[in-house]
């Protein structure tokens, strides 16, 4: 299908939105992006997590474009679109200050990642995503890294102000901060797609439930925010619809009349 044919783009946030409790894909969720495709509509994964995490949903929903490590990383019709990179001196600033926390760091490209150290947290962590972490310290040092997530529980401040105009945290997960060039996000990555598909003014969509969607919704025609969904996620809403557990993604879409 060419890009003047699409009707509506729908970008998808997966933890707590598309996906189960359990990170699994509902029979109603698989069947609903297959509903949009037939009715012209293109849907995007839009997520906090690289493509290596996710493929499982890709094949399983047939899609093929996706928005990953809030905006890092960007995949338009299966092809590479946008990739940003963090110098590998900046990895060793952050790296170095994270230790004098106490904080594990995790680093990742959108084929693998790797570990600082291991702890109950990171163990706990990585077993909820189904993901086997492998602790190598220089790892970063021989690997191209666009994303990186530092475990804490209450430290958002002190790497922001430490940071500033550098890298961009944010916390999409209460045991760590997401963390990205500064002015890397979702709605950055979303603009890439936009701008390079030339969408024009095809009406868009966002489902998201946490805060590494504010942005997004900043960005899209029609915000989605899941009942399950962050209080502030919820104000930027235009339509708040049931929880990821049930139905939420098939009752907004319905309630927009997409599917």
């Amino acid at each position: 299908m060419t890009v003047d044919m699409y009707k509506a783009i729908v970008f998808f946030d997966l933890d707590g939105t598309l996906l189960m409790d359990d990170k699994s894909l509902s029979p109603a969720n698989v069947q609903a992006i297959h509903e949009l495709e037939q009715n012209n509509i293109l849907p995007v994964v839009s997520t906090g997590r690289n493509i290596f995490e996710v493929r499982y949903v890709l094949d399983e929903t047939g899609m093929d474009s996706i928005v990953s490590a809030n905006g890092s990383y960007v995949q338009f019709e299966g092809k590479r679109l946008h990739a940003e990179y963090l110098e590998p001196e900046l990895i060793e600033e952050f790296n170095a200050f994270a230790n004098v926390q106490g904080d594990p760091v995790a680093w990742f490209n959108h084929h693998e990642f790797a570990l600082s150290q291991e702890t109950p947290v990171t163990d706990k962590n990585f077993k909820l995503l189904g993901l086997n972490a492998r602790v190598e310290p220089d790892w970063y040092k021989y690997h191209h890294v666009n994303f990186m997530f530092v475990f804490n529980f209450d430290k958002e401040k002190l790497y922001q102000e430490r940071f500033k105009g550098v890298l961009s945290l944010v916390r999409n997960n209460p045991r760590g901060l997401d963390t990205m060039l500064d002015g890397v996000s979702k709605k950055s990555g979303i603009e890439e797609l936009l701008d390079y598909a030339n969408f024009g003014k095809v009406p868009t969509y966002a489902f998201g439930d946490q805060l590494n969607d504010l942005e997004m919704f900043d960005l899209v025609d029609h915000p989605i925010c899941m009942a399950n969904g962050n209080p502030a996620v919820k104000e930027k809403a235009e339509f708040i619809t049931t929880s990821n557990m049930n139905g939420g993604i098939v009752n907004g879409l319905r309630h927009f009349d997409l599917i």
